[in-house]
């Protein structure tokens, strides 16, 4: 084998693009291999260091801890508002029941819309100002909105302090390429696992600050029934506690957490332009894969939107009639089986049967959980109270299993990339995607669980009837899902 010559430092920085470095940019072009495979047949690198160089060098833990903690903020002020939401629309607005949920899936949809239309800006900005300042100031931003939330006295502010908790979205694609920085490719798998258990960890803590610390006068009444701030505003408390969250990791992030952008890495200069939205969409397999990853995050907006108004709506109506703090513990049921089965059960499961054979598994599953989400409203009418609080519970602990999707999801489009110059752009249009999708999805199934329940189609079961079938389309898309993207690429002795 030929002598290769020793490689610039911008030729170097090729081979530790990955999934989220630049976001937006490209280096200068590297091997043609699809994105991951070089790692997984063992390619070695330009300047013949192997893959074993690479993994000497240890991972940061205290930074990859600290980033974990900027970004559990997000999930946090995502879902902590899901347990009282319905029942602050309602006290605010003075609507009837049967429209909460509208009101409820528009003011989701205005988040998600706001966040769409800034994505690729903050993209930008963390590719040309630094990863570090975009991460300071989106975590500051939220912090605020997020907080001013539990201070609205009608809808209307309402979705005014959402949206701009949407306008400052660039926190989450800073931390996926700051991890990404602060890791190796032995490293980097283990590092995502921890970004991604964190994210779970939102979930599940987010509903649980929302239902313990709503309305506070009420639930409380021996600490906060005299304290008149808390009649006046009893959602303030969870959002005040929220926007504290975000505060403490804004402060942490800004004197802690080191800048991970390397000025040099990105050679302007560079005469391989970035491929266009429509080259890259035009590539071998990423068409359909973007298609699956969509209709994959379809499902799971639609089922978030009607989860929290269904366990509040009563159960004459089609829904559970719980609590606020009731709808927080099932939420965080959902959320830590969640976790449980992305750190305990994938791993096995994707390396025994591929990524695919993992994304198919779930579409089998996801129809059997919408079937049994509205079940349980039939236990209850029937007044089985104690079937229900036997089958449910267990019915959401194993259906949260449809959550590895997501995860397998990703890993397709990691490994559908053209090249590892493409990574950013195609993750960037994935978000995009998925943004656009929780604009309109919310909305949209939320009026249609509204419907239901008004007009009593169906006994209210009008959505998981909607729900269903959509998710028994899954199925056929995954029949033309590329080899590539199927998760079992063979270690090939390969010859130059």
């Amino acid at each position: 084998m030929p002598p290769t010559p020793h490689p610039s430092k911008d030729d170097q920085s090729v081979s530790e693009v990955d999934e989220t470095t630049a976001l937006l940019t490209v280096s200068k072009a590297g091997p043609n291999l699809p994105a991951n495979e070089g790692a997984i047949l063992g390619e070695t690198r330009p300047d013949g260091a192997g893959p074993e160089d690479e993994e000497d060098k240890p991972l940061p833990r205290t930074q990859i801890f600290l980033l974990c903690y900027a970004r559990i903020v997000e999930p946090i002020a995502f879902f902590s508002i899901f347990p009282f939401i319905n029942k602050m629309i309602w006290e605010t607005g003075g609507l009837n029941e049967a429209d909460v949920g509208f009101y409820s899936g528009l003011i989701e949809s205005l988040f998600s819309l706001t966040q769409m239309l800034l994505m690729i800006l903050w993209g930008h900005a963390a590719d040309r100002l630094g990863r570090k300042p975009v991460l300071v100031f989106s975590l500051a931003g939220v912090s605020v909105a997020t907080a001013l939330f539990g201070l609205s006295k009608t809808i209307w502010q309402m979705i005014l302090f959402r949206c701009l908790s949407g306008v400052f979205a660039g926190s989450i694609l800073t931390i996926r390429a700051m991890i990404s920085e602060n890791s190796t490719p032995k490293t980097q798998a283990r590092a995502f696992s921890f970004f991604a258990f964190t994210g779970n960890l939102g979930i599940l803590l987010g509903p649980l600050i929302g239902g313990a610390l709503a309305d506070p006068a009420g639930q409380y009444p021996r600490v906060f029934g005299e304290v008149q701030f808390f009649k006046d505003f009893p959602y303030a408390l969870p959002t005040f506690f929220t926007g504290a969250v975000g505060a403490s990791a804004t402060v942490i992030s800004w004197l802690f957490i080191h800048e991970t952008l390397d000025p040099k890495s990105v050679d302007k200069t560079s005469k391989n332009a970035p491929m266009s939205f429509r080259e890259l969409t035009m590539s071998p397999g990423v068409l359909i894969v973007l298609l699956i990853y969509g209709y994959i995050m379809l499902l799971a907006f639609a089922y978030t939107a009607v989860i929290p108004v269904f366990f509040f709506t009563d159960v004459k109506l089609g829904g559970y009639g719980f609590s606020p703090l009731q709808i927080s513990l099932f939420m965080a049921l959902g959320g830590l089986s969640q976790s449980i089965w992305l750190l305990l059960a994938f791993p096995p499961l994707q390396h025994r049967f591929g990524t695919g054979g993992v994304l198919r598994g779930c579409a089998v599953v996801w129809p059997s959980l919408f079937f049994m989400v509205p079940a349980g409203n039939f236990l209850l009418r029937q007044d089985w109270v104690l079937t229900f609080w036997i089958v449910v519970p267990i019915s959401v602990a194993l259906g949260s299993g449809v959550a590895m999707a997501f995860t397998a999801i990703q890993l397709a489009l990691n490994d559908i990339a053209p090249s590892p110059s493409t990574l950013g752009t195609l993750n960037a249009l994935a978000l995009t995607l998925t943004c656009g999708i929780r604009a309109l999805a919310p909305a949209a199934f939320a009026s249609i669980f509204a419907t239901g329940v008004r007009t009593q189609i169906l006994d209210g079961y009008l959505v998981w009837l909607v729900l269903l079938i959509l998710a028994l389309a899954l199925v056929p898309p995954l029949r033309w899902l590329p080899a590539k993207a199927e998760g079992r690429l063979k270690h090939d002795e390969r010859s130059d």
